[in-house]
């Protein structure tokens, strides 16, 4: 009985033991399962990881090519005579002249401004002290030191300009509040800065002050004192003490982005003087001369253009600027020009001042323009 017993329990655990075995190959046959099936969960991650990066990738140079073709390749330039600040009868009324100029041309994107002398002073600098109302000799000088004043950013001013006489009653100026006039919080993609003396570690870029709570770090190491414009980089960190940045080319937001980064302002001794000291490579494409002698803006169609200029004249009209330049030989002032245009046909007034003409042009001008510039170019 106790054999048969004995018997007995030696099956069980016999039993047992082959459960074990049983429950062991299971559970290696499940934890290869499990594996395999971890494995593929894995490479499905890393494929979909992969897919995503590939589509953020595309996604990225979609919006290069779109940034791109939003750029403008095109400029307009504006020329006219410093002169016309000699008939204002106060300084504060010479200083609002040159502020209604210069929100003229920013309104319409003018890339650059240039005063031209039409009395002979031969002055290329804004270097100097106005000398006094009624002094003819430093007109062209007051308003392009002005014109300068107003494009520069606001956080700017006090380290590009210091006191002077011409900027005086510069505070009843409006602003031109233009889209490279940020804000302290303003989020933007480029800013204007200055280049600040302090030191950095070697083979790391210059410290810039873009007018932001953080100071910008950039790219290379610039003399201090420099404007530069800045392409400022996605913030990696929120918590670093300094943004990070790249130097581009002042004309870079124009070309890439689209965008109207404010304008230049150049001085010119003479009428003749605005086409040959040109800043284009391949010079003025387009010339417009306006004059109530011109044909009818209202009929003229444009030819595609990369670089235009408009030309306006002072209180005696362009002939004044022309009679007076020792370079022409002409009298005429139309032959000087790819178009001699009346922006305002039917003038009720005797006389247009030239910065009611400047509105007005630009005004009847800008659909011409437009038109213009969306025609390919014979290249």
């Amino acid at each position: 009985m106790a054999d048969a017993e004995s018997g007995v329990g030696k099956r069980r655990k016999g039993a047992q033991v082959e459960d074990r075995k049983v429950d062991w190959r299971r559970w290696k046959q499940e934890r290869k399962a499990e594996k395999k099936k971890w494995k593929e969960m894995k490479l499905l991650k890393k494929l979909e990881k992969q897919r995503m990066r590939e589509l953020a990738e595309q996604e990225a140079q979609k919006q290069q090519e779109q940034k791109e073709d939003r750029g403008r390749h095109h400029t307009l330039s504006v020329a006219l005579p410093g002169s016309i600040l000699n008939n204002a009868q106060s300084l504060e009324l010479r200083t609002y002249l040159a502020g209604q100029i210069a929100r003229a041309c920013a309104i319409f994107c003018v890339d650059e401004i240039v005063v031209f002398d039409e009395h002979g002073e031969d002055v290329k600098s804004v270097e100097g002290d106005f000398e006094g109302i009624g002094r003819k000799g430093k007109a062209c000088v007051q308003l392009a030191r002005i014109l300068q004043y107003l494009e520069c950013p606001q956080y700017l001013r006090k380290s590009f300009f210091p006191k002077h006489e011409d900027l005086q009653f510069a505070g009843l100026l409006n602003p031109l509040d233009s889209p490279h006039h940020m804000r302290v919080d303003e989020d933007s993609e480029y800013r204007e800065g200055i280049v600040l003396d302090r030191p950095t570690k070697p083979g790391r870029g210059s410290f810039v002050n873009c007018g932001m709570r953080k100071e910008v770090q950039i790219d290379r190491q610039l003399n201090p004192g420099l404007r530069v414009t800045v392409r400022l980089e996605e913030p990696q960190n929120p918590e670093a003490k300094v943004r990070k940045g790249t130097v581009v080319s002042s004309h870079h937001p124009r070309t890439v982005s689209g965008l109207y980064w404010g304008y230049s302002v150049r001085l010119a001794s003479c009428l003749s003087a605005v086409f040959s000291e040109c800043p284009f490579k391949e010079g003025y494409d387009l010339s417009i001369g306006t004059s109530e002698r011109g044909s009818s803006v209202d009929q003229v169609t444009l030819p595609s253009f990369r670089h235009a200029l408009v030309v306006f004249g002072g209180l005696e009209g362009l002939e004044a600027g022309v009679d007076v330049d020792p370079n022409l030989e002409v009298t005429d002032p139309s032959v000087l020009f790819d178009f001699y245009l009346n922006t305002c046909p039917s003038q009720g007034s005797r006389t247009i001042r030239t910065e009611e003409a400047l509105l007005i042009s630009l005004s009847a001008l800008r659909p011409h323009i437009e038109e213009a510039v969306k025609t390919p170019r014979d290249s």
